[in-house]
């Protein structure tokens, strides 16, 4: 069985700013096996990472990102409010910006980790964001084992009808019939799954023909759990609490 990985959701999203640059680099200096990220599109047509639909609750700014151009979203802050963590620094954090998927792929660049991302359009269509994505990615990607995911299965089959070889996963929070079926049918990757299924029905996944990376796991209890099933992949706000275990995991073995 395969080493288990561990990601970092939205960068080190448990203590320091999600989505931002700063916080991909200390998931990295950490030494995660990959980055999850979240993507929308500007009313410009620029793809940047972001997990909401607008700018309210992240950044000092206000308003819906399809609604915005590109150096209207980099006038404001990604780091200031998140005043109330503990290793937050002012003069750094309250410059983080709203970076675009290029400068993550660049930050990336030197690195050999895997990359998800996760296209948001649950909620706002954004007319041609898949080929959009894939652009980007194909430009400043480097080859990069990069993992599509979305919870809007049509966004995931239009990457598949573009990019053939491009590795498709569907995000999950709650059981579908027959998983294998759709694994199959709409040739993903993987499943992407909430903790509360993997944890509460691990024998509803035990067949699965496919990889399953879990959302989003913080507890040492859990991260354990997962361990002994088996995933193939833990996403945390804390990744370097999962890699201490996993690594204690190794000597203790």
């Amino acid at each position: 069985m395969a080493e288990t990985k561990i990601y970092g959701h939205r960068g080190c999203m448990g203590i320091y700013p999600e989505n931002t640059m700063l916080g991909f680099k200390k998931a990295i200096e950490q030494g995660v096996d990959g980055l999850e990220l979240d993507v929308h599109m500007t009313k410009d047509g620029e793809i940047v990472v972001i997990h909401d639909v607008n700018l309210d609750r992240t950044t000092d700014g206000t308003g819906y990102i399809r609604n915005l151009s590109l150096a209207e979203i980099k006038e404001v802050s990604a780091g200031i409010k998140f005043s109330h963590f503990l290793h937050y620094n002012e003069s750094v954090w309250n410059l983080e910006r709203v970076p675009t998927l290029q400068e993550v792929l660049e930050l990336l660049a030197p690195y050999d980790i895997e990359l998800n991302i996760e296209l948001k359009t649950y909620l706002i269509n954004y007319e041609g964001i898949e080929e959009k994505v894939l652009n980007v990615v194909k430009q400043y990607g480097k080859n990069r084992n990069v993992i599509y995911s979305s919870f809007h299965l049509p966004t995931l089959l239009r990457i598949k009808k573009i990019d053939p070889s491009a590795k498709i996963a569907m995000l999950l929070d709650h059981q579908i019939t027959h998983p294998n079926d759709y694994m199959e049918t709409f040739n993903l990757e993987a499943l992407h799954v909430s903790k509360r299924i993997t944890i509460m029905a691990n024998h509803y996944l035990k067949d699965l023909k496919g990889n399953i990376r879990v959302w989003t796991v913080n507890d040492p209890l859990e991260i354990n759990e997962l361990f002994d099933i088996g995933v193939n992949t833990i996403i945390s706000d804390f990744p370097e609490r999962a890699l201490m275990i996993k690594n204690a995991r190794r000597i203790y073995a």
